[in-house]
């Protein structure tokens, strides 16, 4: 069932012993959003905890994690942050599928599989719903909230840089930085600037790497666990590589394939203008935004990638 603010601060304000799912392969907005809804409900004296099924990057959100997640207690309340899908829980949908009271998200292919969705598709991130809410509730910021929440925004923003944007994004960008005194400057260099060795040298691959295909109006790139144990890369080092994939000039639609196992791949789809590719992930099980989506697809290699293509060109004839 969707609702409002009015429906979600009831529900908020009379939840005992929350815990908060947070979806896997962490970003930024999941992690800003769960650790910033922790903080909130601590304002009202509501024990919660922020959960997933993979670890938390460390340490480039450990500004916002190293708090600590919170005690452990027996949940009496299951919350959802930035998932559209109980498939993304991962292994965490074992234990949480069905049980999911509420949901706050951003994600136009959001399921409602919560009892409650709080459900806003044209915000930038679930950062954004998630300020405005506690702004409705009147509940007090903390810097530790605002700097989380801050984060998320910026990141599914692509530092403010994306076609998902909103003015309010900006609008509460601006007002964190004013009355929080946030290290905006801090946070965007560990966001977007700091990369390790393997993940620069896995940068300049990416020409050798990149594939065209459908006339260029396809862009592929495939990272492989073998890749990444070469080079040394941690799975969350490749957050914000998907970009890369529609930097040619004719590219329409690029797609980032990550082997998360073996023969088991994450693909992060991007579209440069026109085309829906959260459209095209949900033919293949996943979904997204009409800019940037994804899926998980199992199989050999090049099994997976004509399957993509395949899905691609399909939605380019249309």
């Amino acid at each position: 069932m969707l609702i409002g603010y009015s429906e979600t601060e009831t529900f908020l304000r009379n939840c005992k012993d929350a815990v908060i799912l947070t979806h896997q392969s962490p970003d930024g907005d999941c992690i800003g959003a769960g650790f910033g809804l922790k903080d909130i409900l601590a304002e009202l004296g509501i024990r919660s905890r922020v959960i997933c099924c993979d670890e938390f990057p460390s340490p480039r959100y450990d500004f916002m994690t190293k708090a600590g997640a919170g005690e452990e207690f027996e949940p009496q309340t299951v919350i959802a942050v930035d998932i559209a899908d109980e498939k993304l829980m991962g292994s965490y949908a074992e234990i949480y599928g069905g049980k999911v009271q509420l949901c706050i998200d951003h994600h136009e292919s959001n399921k409602n599989y919560a009892e409650k969705t709080l459900l806003r598709e044209k915000a930038t991130a679930t950062c954004e719903i998630i300020y405005d809410l506690a702004k409705y509730m009147g509940v007090n910021i903390t810097r530790h909230c605002a700097m989380c929440l801050y984060t998320g925004i910026a990141t599914d923003s692509g530092c403010f840089r994306y076609s998902c944007t909103t003015p309010r994004a900006h609008e509460i960008a601006a007002e964190l930085k004013r009355s929080y005194d946030i290290d905006f400057a801090k946070i965007n260099r560990y966001m977007f600037e700091v990369k390790s060795l393997g993940r620069i040298k896995l940068e300049a691959k990416v020409s050798d790497l990149l594939e065209e295909h459908l006339g260029g109006k396809l862009a592929v790139i495939a990272v492989t666990q073998d890749m990444m144990k070469e080079l040394g890369i941690a799975p969350d080092e490749l957050e914000g590589f998907a970009p890369l994939t529609i930097q040619l000039e004719n590219t329409e639609v690029g797609i980032l394939m990550r082997e998360r196992e073996p023969n088991v791949f994450k693909c992060s789809f991007r579209s440069a203008d026109a085309v829906n590719v959260s459209a095209i992930c949900q033919t293949i099980g996943g979904g997204g935004h009409a800019k940037a989506a994804g899926c998980t697809v199992e199989g050999a290699l090049e099994d997976v990638k004509a399957e993509l293509i395949e899905a691609v060109r399909k939605a380019l004839d249309k």
